[in-house]
């Protein structure tokens, strides 16, 4: 499925990308006050500090400003997932940094999760498959990395095994943002990322410090 493309009458890429930021910024703020469907695209623009006629050269509707907020999401813990992991791919410390690295996007980025798990309803048709399909392309990165340890025989797994590990761990990542109201009074992200992987480690039948 093709990327949705979010028309602007701007040329400029970079400029076009600069201004969505600050819309995306913006709207986080009021979507998570608000909600969607009472927040204004004046509010959105006044937020982002420019006027509305600027903000509709960027974007077409709000539902457009919604989907941008989703997708800068999934390329951001995509771009996180791939960090630092190519000279280490099938081994158990691969694994390790990709849900650590997972975790603290989800803790940079728990703003706009929240947002986006409460609103994506809001998303038109043919936006809200595309933005489906880039979570399970997120979940399948974790089950790249659990191929190639099972390739690399450092464990041994089922394919169905591979694909429930690998939602867990998404889900995992994603509590911290959804219930950090309780688990930021009983650990500090750190402590949060070396329980769950341990846990995580003990489900594979892995011993923590192997």
């Amino acid at each position: 499925m093709n990327k949705r493309e979010v028309q602007a009458s701007v040329k400029d890429e970079r400029l076009v990308q600069k201004r969505r930021d600050q819309m995306i910024k913006g709207a986080v703020a009021l979507f998570k006050e608000k909600g969607f469907h009472r927040t204004t695209t004046r509010e959105i623009a006044r937020a982002a500090g420019f006027s509305i006629g600027t903000l509709y050269e960027y974007i077409r509707t709000k539902e457009d400003i919604l989907y941008l907020v989703c997708d800068s999401i999934y390329d951001h813990v995509k771009e996180q997932l791939e960090e630092n992991l190519d000279h280490k791919q099938g081994t158990l410390e691969s694994l390790k940094v990709g849900i650590a690295n997972f975790f603290y996007v989800m803790d940079e980025l728990q703003d706009e999760i929240l947002v986006m798990y409460q609103e994506v309803k809001s998303l038109t048709k043919d936006a809200l498959p595309y933005v489906l399909k880039k979570e399970l392309e997120m979940v399948a990165m974790f089950e790249n990395m659990l191929h190639k340890c099972v390739e690399n025989g450092e464990l041994e797994l089922s394919e169905k095994q591979i694909k429930i590990i690998a939602h867990d761990i998404f889900v995992q990542g994603q509590m911290w943002g959804f219930r950090r109201w309780a688990l930021r009074k009983l650990f500090t992200l750190d402590e949060y990322i070396e329980l769950q992987t341990e846990f995580i480690f003990k489900g594979l039948g892995v011993k923590r410090d192997g």
